[in-house]
């Protein structure tokens, strides 16, 4: 009897034991690990859209840069007519409301100027030449021809260029990228309704953008000598830039 009562007891260990493991199985297989596992071996039911929003801004900053290049044979007497002439220009800028942080010196070079005996194939030191160059930020684009048309009187002899630029192109940006997200959507929900299903939530998504870069546009004056002043400030025109954020959005099908 004992020998039975046990091989009974062993017997409902078993039963319950496989009963355990084909729960186990069965949840595996229908809602667990199993069931993830195989999902990503099945193609996902998505639909994948891709969109533009573009936003034509106007630039409301301007970057000039310009030099006082001078020659003579007493570095000391150069360094100090380079800087007059340097400071009395920007002296100027300022009094057209230009803020001091807004300019910033980008070039101050001394060298050496030099001869050759033909005879003797030798060189020499004639003088030296110093360069010092300057970027100015101006806000006020009402300014930009006015300081570029006066900037020669006060002995600024190469203006090198001018470009134009957004101050803050977040804003723009925030409002392109919104136009591209809903023009995914719209574009999503046009091909779900093409192909009778409907669309769930997103899956993932990414963005490209297409910022504002400086617009070159003026470029002038030559190098070296002293420049006539003109009595009518020359003609620049900002112009407009397009700020692009491209969008691919991914939705799930239900």
């Amino acid at each position: 009897m004992e020998l039975d009562q046990t091989k009974k007891s062993l017997y409902g260990a078993l039963t319950l034991l496989v009963i355990v493991i084909v729960i186990v199985i069965v949840y595996s297989i229908f809602w667990g690990p199993a069931k993830r596992i195989s999902d990503s071996y099945m193609p996902a039911r998505v639909i994948n859209v891709s969109a533009e929003g573009k936003v034509v801004a106007e630039p409301d900053i301007a970057h000039i840069s310009f030099s006082v290049v001078s020659r003579s044979s007493d570095p000391e007497k150069l360094a100090d007519l380079n800087n007059k002439t340097m400071n009395a220009a920007l002296g100027y800028v300022k009094s057209q409301g230009v803020d001091a942080k807004d300019i910033k010196t980008t070039q101050y070079s001394l060298y050496p100027t030099y001869g050759y005996i033909r005879d003797t194939g030798v060189s020499y030191i004639t003088g030296y030449e110093l360069t010092q160059s300057v970027q100015l930020t101006i806000r006020d684009l009402a300014k930009v021809a006015k300081i570029l048309g006066a900037l020669p009187e006060y002995g600024i002899n190469q203006i090198g260029s001018i470009s134009y630029d957004v101050d803050k192109p977040e804003t723009y940006m925030s409002e392109a990228r919104a136009m591209a997200f809903k023009t995914a959507k719209e574009k999503a929900d046009s091909m779900a309704k093409s192909t009778g299903v409907s669309l769930g939530s997103i899956v993932t998504f990414s963005e490209y953008q297409q910022g504002p870069g400086p617009i070159p546009y003026y470029s002038a004056l030559g190098k070296g000598g002293a420049l006539e002043s003109s009595v009518t400030p020359p003609s620049v025109e900002p112009g407009s830039q397009e700020i692009i954020v491209n969008v691919n959005v991914t939705y799930e099908i239900k």
